[in-house]
């Protein structure tokens, strides 16, 4: 039976991942004026739910942008062009994130309405979530979600990102349940190759930025992938019952 549902937040509950895109194309274009933010944002999309260094090195070599970040690495104390790229790219995010409206705007209503009625008849409920955890917690605290989960990992609290599988090993740990009676649900294939690793079910919901890679990924049956936001209550209904078996009502 499921114990525990596991949220992700990036993309999952929010679209963070698209303003996360859009911070790491305005970071480009000041880098290279010349190029097309819609093409950074475009070329984001194989890279989604992979660490910062990831990220900044695709998009570092897909774009030439590493002479001009190399300039930029004595403002920023740092080492590595990629880092340089990233620090400018982190301020134009945590303005973004300074925003409450912008928030409020990009919640995916569906993931929030089935986090909510979770909160209500699931015995735990957790999120792990590969941000820095006062970011994860400015978001929640705008949102008013804090008081929804009974523990929250973030980047901060591990040593190895999805798709390693630490994470959500952790938040079942934490909420006292075993890896095989908890649910994930995620959005990007990175996050649910951390969530099968780690031994759970998983429910991919997916977004504009993950659609095609996660039905190119099979990593999920179909049934478990959900592109429409309408059949997602139905879809965890169907999940859950099968993990309880012949007998047992649903959540």
């Amino acid at each position: 039976m499921i114990r525990a549902m596991i949220f992700d937040l990036d993309g999952t509950l929010v679209q963070t991942e698209k303003l996360k895109a859009l911070s790491y194309a305005k970071a480009a274009v000041a880098l290279r004026p010349e190029l097309r933010a819609a093409d950074v944002i475009e070329a984001y999309k194989a890279v989604v739910g992979r660490s910062r260094h990831a990220v900044a090195r695709h998009l570092l070599d897909r774009f030439g942008l590493e002479t001009a970040a190399r300039r930029q690495m004595a403002a920023y104390a740092v080492k590595t062009p990629w880092q340089a790229y990233i620090q400018i790219r982190l301020g134009l995010y945590d303005a973004i994130l300074s925003d409450p409206e912008i928030l409020v705007k990009n919640q995916w209503p569906h993931t929030i309405d089935l986090l909510n009625r979770a909160a209500e008849s699931c015995p735990q409920v957790g999120l792990a979530t590969m941000s820095a955890c006062a970011q994860v917690q400015r978001v929640l605290k705008i949102l008013r979600l804090e008081k929804h989960f009974d523990f929250v990992a973030s980047r901060d609290d591990v040593e190895k990102g999805k798709p390693d599988p630490e994470i959500y090993l952790l938040v079942a740990r934490q909420l006292d349940t075993p890896a095989a009676q908890c649910l994930v649900i995620e959005d990007s294939p990175t996050g649910v190759q951390a969530a099968l690793a780690a031994g759970m079910a998983c429910i991919a919901v997916t977004t504009p930025f993950t659609r095609d890679a996660l039905h190119a990924a099979q990593l999920l049956e179909e049934r478990w992938i959900v592109d429409s936001p309408a059949t997602l209550p139905a879809v965890v209904a169907e999940r859950v019952a099968q993990k309880r078996g012949p007998g047992h009502g649903n959540i």
